[in-house]
């Protein structure tokens, strides 16, 4: 018997991803990870986008295969900033590996902090507390940290002489 005297419990709808718009997302970032590598795909190369004097972005090339590369997007704290918050600080260093197909135009967040592999839909509750819709979310995260690398991110570039 439920404390609500409608609601049904069990019969909840298994939740179901909405592939047009992860599709859509990954597409989208697929766009911004190229326009902010500019250039920079060779591997183990970085690029690092300062924020302010506290918070930086690194995204690492890791391998690169015929159709699809791996790189790592990483957020760092500066050491003022982690010694004021030494209690957080591991939890001021998130960081997604991330799998871009290029014969699909995609970019797909492939692991996020402690999930090694992202699965398209969660039951829920589970064990560690996922979301159903974490795939979703990840991928959406990526997308803010790309928006802000783009629109407040500094790059030291290299000038050369002529």
């Amino acid at each position: 018997m439920s404390f609500f005297p409608n609601s049904t419990i069990n019969s909840r709808k298994r939740y179901q991803p909405n592939l047009v718009s992860l599709m859509t997302l990954c597409a989208n970032n697929y766009l911004l990870l190229l326009k902010l590598q500019a250039e920079q795909t060779q591997l183990a190369q970085q690029r690092h986008f300062f924020i302010n004097d506290y918070l930086a972005y690194i995204v690492t090339v890791n391998e690169i295969t015929r159709y699809t590369s791996l790189i790592t997007f990483e957020q760092k704290m500066f050491e003022g900033m982690i010694s004021k918050t030494k209690a957080l600080s591991s939890s001021l260093h998130p960081r997604m590996s991330i799998r871009l197909y290029h014969d699909a135009c995609m970019a797909e967040v492939i692991s996020s902090q402690d999930i090694r592999q992202v699965q398209p839909r969660y039951d829920y509750p589970n064990k560690h507390m996922h979301q159903q819709d974490e795939k979703q979310q990840i991928n959406q995260f990526l997308n803010e940290w790309l928006h802000l690398c783009l629109t407040h991110g500094q790059v030291n570039v290299e000038l050369q002489n002529p």
